[in-house]
Order: structure tokens, then C-alpha cells, then sequence
């Protein structure tokens, strides 16, 4: 992990209820994605797949993996804010596809490579939780973003 040497991050004292709440009526609540642990550099969480998040094929639908693993890496950048940031959007994504599963619970660890002042990177790992089968790895990119004015 690399910290930019003008402004290092603030773990902030974000705790499970907040960041689950603030997935309410947004798509990170529509598929059902729970955060499961916050620790310092680290999050992880899990969504239950649905016939819904299969693509014609019968396979879990790619998007549905990188929706969990985005919003894990970006609830990530929440939780490692630096001084004055107040949010953060996606900027690159990576994803590799390893597997996939047709029903079951996929789980999310995502781990901060970079905290930086004006950029985070975070890397995912999305499992199979029965199976214990990765499914995909993922790099992303944020951008900090502070108030304006």
C-alpha cells in the first residue's frame, strides 16, 4: 500500500449500519449488496444471486459481479477519505473473469493498493461463497473528490 506523502488518508469511524443505509434506494440496495467488514485498507461484502442477475445464457451476468466489487472498492474510498475529501467517483475499472455461478451468495474482499490525496486504487477478489471459487478479479480507480467553493 502507497500513501501520498502531502495528505495521507483518514480511516474514518464509518461503522456497518451507515454504510448498508447509505445503499437505501440506490442500485446497490436493489441487488441486495451487504457490506460485511470494515477494517483499515479492507472491505468486504456479498450479494445473493437471483434468476434477475442472469444473462440470457443462464450465467451470472458479468455486470452483476462488477457492480458488486465497484461499489465495494468505492464504499472503500468512503471509509479512507483523505482531510477535507467529501466523496469520490470511479474514474478505471479492470475486471478478469475466472468463473461464474448460477445462484448461491458471491462475496467481495476488496484490499486499497493505493491511498492517495487525489486517487485510490483497490483491488477485489469476487468468491463463490459455498464453493470458495474465484469468480473475478478487479483493479479500480477512484477519484477524490473535495467541496467545491
Amino acid at each position: 500500500m502507497t500513501y501520498d506523502t502531502n495528505n495521507s488518508y483518514h480511516f474514518a469511524k464509518v461503522t456497518l449500519e451507515q454504510l448498508n443505509a447509505r445503499c437505501k434506494g440506490r442500485l446497490p440496495e436493489l441487488m441486495g449488496i451487504e457490506f460485511l467488514s470494515i477494517n483499515e485498507g479492507r472491505l468486504t461484502s456479498r450479494l445473493t444471486v437471483k434468476p434477475e442477475f442472469l444473462a440470457p445464457n443462464g450465467f451470472l451476468h458479468a455486470a452483476t459481479i462488477i457492480a458488486l466489487a465497484d461499489t465495494t472498492a468505492g464504499f472503500g474510498s468512503i471509509t479512507h477519505l483523505p482531510k477535507d475529501g467529501n466523496n469520490f467517483t470511479t474514474i478505471e475499472l479492470k475486471s478478469n473473469f475466472l468463473g461464474t455461478a448460477t445462484n448461491g451468495v458471491i462475496e467481495c474482499e476488496c484490499k486499497a493498493a493505493h491511498l492517495g490525496r487525489t486517487t485510490q486504487v483497490w483491488d477485489a477478489t469476487v468468491k463463490h461463497q459455498d464453493s470458495g471459487k474465484s469468480l473475478a478479479l478487479f483493479r479500480c480507480t477512484q477519484m477524490i473528490l473535495y467541496p467545491q467553493g
